[in-house]
């Protein structure tokens, strides 16, 4: 049978000499789709898979359950630079730090079955013969005689076909045993000629966490020849089931001298064994290449709903790459009978909505959530009613959730402003007060002791004290992450957290407790050092503690005080004032991205100035764009009268993002940075997480089209021009929203909603447009505890 067209990869030298003019993206006229007229032609699935962006290329619908993407031994799952292929498993999250999913790695092999550690009978493959699309994955493996393999993906089920040589002995590998984070036990059983269940428990990610169970069944198009299982390095022949800890899986054996195609169907659910069949019979009746194409149909109707005209090939095809990454996640947890198993490990049923699970909150508080509440409302409004439903069940409000389990990984306050996001987008109506309930626990409480979760942790002191201490060493008494070793950053958070409830409070007639956190948003001010004029975490007695030097500052979550210093977006006004006023604060802003450098030669400056790697946090003094506490910051010159810089900032951020393996900016984290790349080239941002301000700067493209949800945004569509823009016409002149010239360099949701176009006109030098003292963005909380715009 024919493989499908492969994926090309272009070096990272050619697509940035295509995509830079004059140092900047390029947007020359051209069309919004490619020739054949399908946006999921523009997407390459590859993108971030070399140098730790940590995404994968196999296949998965949008939010989908199923992931069934190759793990090469890397971490995360697949690396561009490794060269076998332990096996096709069936949980993926995009962009993780850790190892995280991996569950039942399938590999198909031929001959006898003695090896049993996925690391010594992976196969060997090259990218010559490998492509990827949205939906679906396909590779030529080398070793075993040469075995043809291809995925695809449904909701809750993976697809694969496999193209065996003429052999008796064509078999398919199911590892239980073996996944990307520690297997605590499986169980494996062979239940008839075409079907195998398992079992497969595990736990772990960053660090230790709570135990969840994947359950999995795999049925496929044809009898077994032969079967048995293993366990530790001894395999049995004709052994049905098997359970244990440690390596372990089953085989199936097919005779493929006279029909060398063998298909199969994994369905997995986090409920039970029956919720797993009960997905196989309602997803698994398709043949593969129609699962392919509906597959690709579902992305296509996602990657549909923006239409950009303008750009350079290589920049829309890294635009619709980013637009494809952060539509992945989060993910149902639903199976098809609406069951789903919560938090408190038992199993409720989702009525009325769908049940979402997998949330990097820290991340996707940021970028992602806002991207998802303008493209995708309903299933924004599920994903909040299901955090509303962890908090329910498990009795604490998640902070990094996976699957059925909390991790606790990360510090701060982050679901406070997911959750008020959610609120200022409209999609908690009925809900209100039922959400703002929870967030109170949570921002004026901690978790109790047999809880699973962490909370602000720190809260008790930060109530009292008004900032979270550092207590270097302290001993974690829950697994993960602690506020504690990271006073300072978690300081910044819950500050923000608290002027984005503040605003809440307000707007539902809790007037008492509006004041108490807007005044509490002030908090940052308590870890403001006057004597070096940066943040500097405190300890147990209150004495600013670690290096003065901010570059080498202590107690910041992977950053340092120079790169949290503009995490104050509530209240930039009276940041600046801290640090000697405007004039100040341009000097740093400038200093913190080299800007003198970044005007000559913006793409060198990005990739050799701002970045050191992906895991390189701290003792720096520049702009970190691969990681998320400093992503507002480009937009920090709203607020000092410059909002030119502001694009100038953005676009050299830009172009680190390529159509090459190394074209992620850091880890991608659930498809927050592609959110951040995504609003960043249409020139609309969220410079204010949790409340409904967004910041503009100049677009990439000459015209976006967004078809939006009537539900949510009556005129069912918003377009954003900028006619002409390129790199050396890239400044704003003038603004029109609906033909209604403004000098704001933001707009409000409801204005979003209620508008149709908003128009950029662009030239080559900067311009007075944005520079007035009424312009920038307000504050959320005025610097007397007094709230700022709300509504």
């Amino acid at each position: 049978m024919p493989w499908p067209r492969r994926t090309r990869l272009r070096t990272a030298g050619a697509v940035l000499a295509a995509a830079l003019v004059g140092g900047a993206l390029a947007a020359p006229a051209a069309q919004a789709a490619p020739p054949s007229g399908r946006l999921t032609d523009l997407v390459n699935p590859f993108i971030g898979s070399r140098n730790d962006g940590n995404t994968y290329p196999g296949a998965a619908v949008p939010f989908g359950m199923v992931q069934l993407s190759p793990d090469t031994g890397h971490t995360t799952g697949y690396d561009y630079d490794d060269d076998h292929i332990r096996g096709f498993s069936a949980v993926h999250i995009s962009g993780v730090g850790c190892g995280l999913g991996g569950d039942l790695p399938v590999l198909p092999t031929t001959g006898e079955v003695t090896e049993t550690d996925y690391a010594k009978y992976a196969a060997a493959y090259n990218h010559d013969d490998e492509s990827a699309r949205p939906g679906s994955y396909r590779v030529k493996l080398t070793s075993y005689g040469g075995i043809g393999a291809e995925l695809t993906a449904t909701a809750h089920t993976g697809r694969q076909r496999y193209v065996f040589p003429a052999t008796e002995k064509a078999n398919v590998l199911l590892n239980a045993g073996q996944a990307l984070h520690k297997v605590v036990s499986s169980r494996v059983e062979v239940l008839d000629s075409r079907t195998v269940r398992t079992a497969v428990t595990g736990r772990g990610f960053c660090q230790d966490t709570q135990p969840y169970t994947v359950y999995t069944l795999t049925r496929f198009n044809r009898p077994f020849a032969s079967y048995g299982t293993w366990r530790g390095d001894r395999v049995t022949a004709g052994s049905k089931s098997s359970t244990a800890a440690g390596r372990h899986g089953a085989y199936v054996r097919f005779d493929t001298r006279k029909g060398r195609v063998v298909e199969a169907t994994t369905a997995i659910s986090y409920v039970d064994a029956a919720g797993a069949a009960r997905n196989l019979r309602a997803e698994g009746g398709s043949s593969f290449d129609r699962a392919r194409a509906a597959a690709d149909a579902a992305w296509e109707r996602r990657l549909g709903q923006v239409r950009v005209a303008g750009g350079e090939p290589t920049l829309r095809r890294t635009f619709y790459s980013s637009l494809y990454r952060a539509f992945l996640a989060p993910n149902t947890g639903t199976d098809v009978d609406r069951r789903y198993r919560g938090w408190d490990q038992r199993v409720h049923t989702a009525r009325g909505f769908t049940y979402y699970q997998n949330w990097s909150l820290w991340d996707t508080y940021r970028t992602q959530a806002q991207l998802l509440a303008l493209l995708a409302p309903r299933e924004s409004r599920d994903m909040a009613l299901s955090v509303l439903r962890i908090g329910k069940e498990s009795g604490w409000l998640p902070k990094w959730g996976y699957g059925t389990v909390e991790t606790n990984i990360m510090t701060g306050d982050p679901v406070t402003p997911f959750l008020t996001n959610a609120y200022r987008q409209g999609l908690l109506a009925g809900h209100e007060e039922e959400a703002y309930a929870a967030l109170r626990r949570n921002a004026d409480g901690v978790p109790p002791a047999d809880s699973p979760a962490v909370g602000r942790e720190g809260n008790a002191e930060y109530v009292r004290n008004g900032y979270v201490p550092f207590l270097k060493g302290r001993p974690h008494t829950k697994p993960g992450d602690s506020d504690f070793d990271h006073g300072g950053s978690a300081t910044l958070e819950y500050a923000l957290a608290d002027a984005a409830l503040a605003g809440m409070a307000r707007d539902l007639g809790h007037t008492a407790d509006a004041d108490r956190y807007a005044a509490r948003a002030q908090s940052y001010r308590k870890i403001f050092d006057a004597s070096t004029g940066f943040f500097r975490a405190r300890d147990g007695q209150g004495a600013f503690t670690g290096p003065a030097d901010p570059a080498k500052s202590e107690g910041f979550h992977e950053g340092t005080a120079w790169q949290y210093q503009w995490l104050v977006p509530q209240d930039l006004p009276g940041m600046i004032s801290l640090i000697g006023g405007k004039a100040k604060a341009t000097e740093r802003l400038d200093s913190f991205f080299a800007y003198d450098k970044l005007l000559a030669d913006p793409e060198r400056t990005a990739r050799e100035v701002w970045v050191n790697g992906p895991y390189d946090y701290y003792n720096a003094d520049k702009y970190n764009p691969q990681n998320e506490p400093d992503l507002i910051a480009p937009y920090t010159y709203l607020s000092t009268g410059q909002p030119w810089k502001t694009t100038d900032v953005v676009h050299a951020a830009l172009t680190l993002f390529t159509d090459t393996p190394t074209g992620m900016t850091g880890n991608d984290d659930l498809g927050t940075m592609s959110a951040w790349m995504v609003l960043s080239s249409i020139g609309v941002f969220p410079v204010q997480p949790g409340t409904d301000t967004w910041g503009l700067s100049t677009p990439v493209f000459d015209r976006v089209d967004l078809r939006l949800d009537r539900r949510f945004h009556p005129a069912g569509r918003f377009t954003v021009t900028a006619p002409g823009t390129s790199a050396t016409d890239r400044y704003v002149q003038s603004v029109r929203l609906d033909g209604a010239g403004r000098q704001r360099t933001y707009l409000t949701t409801d204005e979003l909603r209620g508008a149709r176009e908003l128009a950029f006109t662009v030239g080559d030098a900067p311009s007075g447009w944005g520079t007035g003292a009424a312009d920038a963005p307000p504050p959320m909380t005025a610097a007397d505890g007094r709230p700022g715009r709300t509504g």
